[in-house]
């Protein structure tokens, strides 16, 4: 069989291993293949396909239930669930998302693309079933860096409190979520990988068993539930921590033997109430160059697939803000010894693996943690340090009753800098970055604020770390800078709430927000040639607006247009417009932003001219908003519009 005849996983039924690891070839050549050409994520689908093919085979799929923690390591999954032929169109525009999504597939059980969510999520299904008399298989497969996430935790700890819930939670545990894991769980785990007794019993009983005379070359069958027998004898502690919370325990397993992983998934099935199966697997599996560098490749731009090596760039190659923040960030903290960087499992994609590097003893990783690491961070300020926590914005939403609980009502003065913050592109809904200007703003004591450039950037770093009145947020987006002047040093903090003005104008008054200035400068001049004269002001701060800068221009101008790249609902645009209306300046305002809807997967390029965010379309917008009765906007804005 080819796997672009699998339609239905329940073809897998009856296949012997032999069609089985055939199978495994062709996913991880498919894999491999889009992901080189189209870029994604590599290391983690790679080290699960073995364990998705014989988990499914012990399943019944028109019936059973499985739900994958993240959803990036189900990219086997969507090849057996009859996406193959459409898996090149991987998190492309109107393609294949990256992630699970309930609307594209119907054994895409539950959607997630934020960590630990899996046993939560498949407990309930349990608990409906049971409810409802029906009778299915609800299982759970979670990567051991998930488990980090105080949430996973939460749900293991309940569902172990139900002995008669029938659950299974299969631990995918390959050492690493996108950075090495952490903390004194993951040390448990691998201290079960590498116990003396599970390694001696893998290692050597097959061939001791050979050498029974008349048994040895009969027991194939056998073998497999005589190794975990004796593994289960050997390291009667190994699975303590999680029989004593409830959960039967099974393994290690070799998560790479077909035989060894399907006769367990049908011992684990007979089992009644939770169980665990601890599979041990090997991230990047199959494809050399990534099992070497589980890091790097946990996600790749497109490369070639023979060295492994990134396509060279067309384009010249601009400085990322991440790398900006992460520079600014390590010279600071080279001089004032009280600054510790915080991260949760993204040491790599905020840029602080380079603070560990250089200065390990002012790092700090939580793990998936987010909630922990924000109050962690106000703990440190309490004591006189300067945390600066680094968080994605879609990810520092998971700990937002801690920035209210223990930061901002406590007023400590913690800096939180969010990378990734508007359009993120193909990761699609799960990780845009859209809530954060209005989740933030409406917390009393928070300032917050966001840079027009890279530049702009590091004197922010400087403000964030400088300023001790309370908790400052900035915000920042994905991608590279502008590539404006940059300094080593000498930088000066900006004062709060104070913007700029970089444009005058009559006719309107147009007001950006971060990465938003420069499409409104863009924009302005665009109107310039059609008669429209704009100011335009670099906001710099959504919280406090800088009032005396924008409330006499409107007044004046008559005409207000704001721009911000995240949610319209109560974001930069709302805080202007409120202020107008609390001080009785009613004049016409638009806002240009991301409406009430969800942004799916694209490249940010076709996401920002799909909602009306390029400059072009931007300045359209503005002649149409005022009704200035011009000629039309050049053929070339109305193609890109």
């Amino acid at each position: 069989m080819h796997i672009k005849d699998l339609t239905h996983p329940n073809q897998l039924h009856g296949l012997s291993i032999d069609q089985l690891q055939e199978i495994a070839s062709q996913i991880r050549e498919k894999h491999l293949q889009t992901v080189a050409t189209s870029g994604g994520h590599l290391g983690p689908g790679l080290g699960v396909v073995e364990l998705t093919l014989a988990l499914y085979q012990t399943l019944d799929l028109d019936r059973d239930k499985v739900i994958w923690d993240v959803g990036h390591q189900a990219y086997p999954h969507k090849l057996i669930t009859g996406r193959y032929n459409r898996f090149h169109t991987l998190r492309q525009k109107d393609g294949i998302a990256g992630y699970l999504k309930r609307c594209e597939n119907k054994f895409d059980h539950f959607g997630a693309g934020h960590a630990s969510t899996s046993i939560s999520a498949v407990l309930g299904m349990a608990l409906a079933r049971d409810s409802k008399g029906e009778d299915f298989k609800a299982v759970a497969v979670i990567g051991d860096g998930a488990l980090t996430g105080g949430m996973a935790l939460e749900a293991i700890n309940h569902a172990g409190h139900l002995p008669k819930t029938n659950l299974l939670v299969v631990l995918n545990d390959n050492e690493m979520s996108i950075s090495p894991n952490v903390g004194a769980l993951s040390r448990y785990l691998n201290k079960m990988r590498l116990s003396e007794p599970v390694q001696f019993l893998s290692d050597n009983i097959k061939e001791q068993v050979k050498q029974i005379p008349f048994v040895g070359s009969s027991l194939s069958p056998e073998l497999g539930r005589l190794k975990e027998g004796m593994k289960r004898l050997a390291v009667s502690k190994v699975g303590a921590v999680f029989e004593e919370l409830g959960f039967t325990y099974i393994g290690p397993v070799d998560g790479h033997n077909l035989e060894e992983l399907i006769a367990t998934f049908q011992q684990a099935h007979q089992i009644p109430g939770p169980v665990l199966v601890h599979v041990a697997t090997v991230k990047g599996k199959g494809y050399e160059v990534a099992e070497k560098d589980q890091v790097g490749y946990h996600a790749q731009n497109p490369f070639n697939l023979g060295t492994g090596k990134a396509y060279p760039s067309n384009k010249p190659k601009l400085p990322a803000y991440s790398k900006v923040f992460a520079h600014t960030l390590v010279k600071l903290a080279e001089q004032n010894p009280k600054i510790i960087g915080i991260t949760a499992a993204m040491a790599t994609g905020t840029g602080l693996d380079k603070l560990q590097a250089k200065l390990p003893n002012q790092y700090i990783d939580v793990g998936i943690a987010e909630q922990h690491g924000v109050t962690l961070a106000a703990g440190l300020t309490c004591e006189g340090m300067r945390p600066v926590v680094a968080i994605y914005s879609t990810f520092l939403q998971r700990a937002y009753d801690q920035i209210i609980h223990d930061v901002c009502i406590q007023n400590l003065p913690v800096f939180f800098c969010m990378d990734r913050a508007g359009i993120v592109g193909a990761d699609g809904p799960t990780h845009q970055g859209m809530y954060d200007i209005a989740y933030l703003r409406c917390i009393p004591n928070m300032v917050l604020m966001a840079p027009k450039d890279e530049a702009e950037l590091q004197q922010m770093v400087v403000t964030g770390i400088e300023y001790t009145d309370g908790p400052i947020t900035m915000r920042f987006p994905r991608g590279n800078g502008y590539g404006v002047s940059l300094m080593e040093e000498g930088w000066e903090a900006l004062p709060i709430g104070k913007g700029e003005i970089l444009r005058h104008g009559d006719d309107v008054l147009m007001v950006g927000f971060g990465s938003m200035v420069y499409p409104a400068m863009q924009a302005a001049m665009i109107l310039r040639e059609y008669g429209i004269e704009a100011t335009v002001i670099n906001a710099r701060f959504a919280k406090p607006l800088d009032i005396d800068l924008i409330v006499p221009l409107a007044k004046r101008i008559g005409r207000v247009v704001t721009l911000e790249e995240g949610c319209l609902m109560g974001g930069f645009g709302s805080a202007v417009a409120e202020a107008l209306l609390d001080r009785g300046v009613l004049v016409p305002v638009t806002r240009i932003g991301v409406p009430d809807q969800l942004v799916e997967h694209a490249t940010p390029e076709e996401s920002k001219a799909s909602l009306g965010l390029t400059s072009p379309q931007i300045a359209e917008t503005v002649r149409r908003a005022f009704t200035v009765s011009l000629p039309k906007l050049s053929q070339e804005a109305n193609l890109i519009r």
